[in-house]
């Protein structure tokens, strides 16, 4: 196996036993809607479902549409993920853990979807204003972060692409 798959199999690895181990983690040790302040007025430790998607879409839909259309919508976006890994270079290794991140993500939440039908969320933050962003998990977050650093990469390899075709333009006049 080389490093590209090695960093992509370890990241989805680990992205997806952090996230079902926490989710057990506040399975076993909170009940349902019970808080715990880690900084309190900003950080809580929550335990809540989501049923839909990202900021409860679709939540209110009906449950056979809601799961089937999220369970194709997963299935998809791996398949998608895995097409894209396989074209990257050997040495696009910050995109592989980006991907790793996103299909750990993906996978953590599909599991959530298939065993519970909902998802467990439970990082909870209050920001300005007392405005509460809407709860979240380590699979929300593995996918947010592994859609930045795959942003990041894809900005950087353009900036060099575009850096060498400029060069080689000033060369040539």
């Amino acid at each position: 196996m080389n490093s590209k798959s090695r960093i992509f199999a370890s990241t989805i690895f680990a992205a997806v036993v952090s996230d079902l181990g926490t989710k057990i983690w506040i399975d076993h040790n909170l009940s349902f809607t019970d808080r715990i302040p880690v900084v309190e007025g900003f950080f809580y430790i929550t335990h809540v479902r989501n049923p839909g998607a990202a900021f409860g879409f679709l939540a209110s839909a009906p449950a056979m549409f809601r799961n089937g259309f999220l369970f194709t919508a997963g299935a998809v976006a791996l398949a998608m993920i895995f097409h894209f890994f396989r074209s990257l270079r050997p040495e696009e290794k910050l995109s592989a853990f980006a991907l790793g991140l996103i299909s750990g993500g993906a996978l953590g939440n599909l599991t959530d979807r298939i065993f519970r039908g909902e998802v467990v969320d439970f990082l909870h933050f209050i920001l300005w204003n007392n405005y509460a962003w809407p709860d979240f998990n380590i699979a929300d977050s593995c996918i947010c972060v592994g859609v930045g650093l795959l942003l990041m990469d894809l900005f950087a390899q353009e900036s060099e692409t575009h850096a060498r075709a400029s060069d080689a333009s000033a060369k040539e006049t």
